[in-house]
């Protein structure tokens, strides 16, 4: 069995990459997408076969995807034009005759009503339109997404954000690409959704109190309406567009969109998943 991997470049693509070297498959049977091999020497360099593939050239999914036989989708992170190119890869994926394709979509899909779902929503729709046997990774948000930007809180003292007192159920990167190792090696996974979050959710003030913790400093949380909170983070250098997407999705954490209690992730690796604190670490 040969299985591709897209967008290894990033971040999601390549853990999964290792976690599947990690699940004892030989790297001669994975294959190890980006628009440039370059991008992805240090996979090749493991004995992973690496492809030219580039979400906008339709000739190049279909020469990456000759061949293959399971295909893992890492959704992309144009957004705006990512459906178009996700469409351009269940094309390629159908005409390869693959036998199961996998997509890493959001935790909950579009019943979240996050601005961020639509695109997902579109792509699992075409998916459930192509006939191609498939199955949903629907991830939830990553702890990086806290434990990456704390230069910001630690500066000013305070977490900013309007997610009240709504519990956000994050996990590492690394969390779900074992799990999507896991799925892509598994049997009879077709037609299969998993919603896939953090053992542990927390709200802001919680954040705000564990990266205290962490960095022996005091640190707040201030919460603000959406339209404050999407303004502050124009004027601390953020695109409105981006600012836009990321108030709205505190918008959700608020009403408990990005909350799941499954348990489904820890069960797929066979262990808790990472911690908030496990993930902040000593923060200088």
């Amino acid at each position: 069995m040969t299985l591709l991997v897209t967008g290894t470049s990033g971040h999601l693509g390549r853990l999964t990459v290792h976690a599947l070297l990690a699940r004892g498959v030989e790297p001669s049977g994975i294959v190890a997408t980006a628009r440039s091999t370059e991008a992805v020497k240090d996979l090749a360099d493991l004995g992973v076969e690496t492809r030219v593939a580039d979400y906008d050239d339709p000739a190049s999914l279909a020469a990456a995807l000759a061949g293959v036989d399971r295909v893992l989708l890492v959704s992309g992170t144009d957004v705006g034009n990512r459906v178009a190119q996700h469409r351009n890869v269940v094309d390629a994926a159908a005409e390869a005759g693959v036998s199961l394709i996998g997509y890493t979509s959001i935790l909950g899909g579009t019943g979240t009503g996050l601005a961020l779902a639509a695109d997902h929503g579109a792509t699992e729709d075409y998916l459930a339109d192509s006939g191609l046997p498939h199955v949903l990774l629907r991830n939830g948000w990553y702890l990086e997404n806290y434990h990456e930007n704390t230069a910001v809180p630690l500066q000013l003292g305070t977490v900013y954000g309007a997610a009240g007192d709504g519990r956000v159920s994050a996990a590492t990167r690394a969390d779900f690409a074992e799990a999507a190792a896991v799925v892509m090696t598994s049997d009879g996974q077709a037609g299969r959704t998993y919603e896939l979050a953090g053992d542990t959710g927390f709200t802001m003030g919680e954040y705000a109190a564990a990266l205290s913790s962490a960095s022996g400093r005091e640190i707040t949380y201030t919460d603000l309406p959406a339209d404050e909170y999407a303004a502050a983070l124009v004027a601390g250098g953020v695109p409105a567009p981006f600012a836009d997407v990321l108030a709205d999705s505190d918008r959700g954490i608020a009403r408990g969109a990005l909350e799941d209690t499954s348990g489904t992730l820890s069960r797929l690796i066979g262990r808790p998943t990472t911690s908030l604190a496990q993930a902040l670490g000593t923060v200088a």
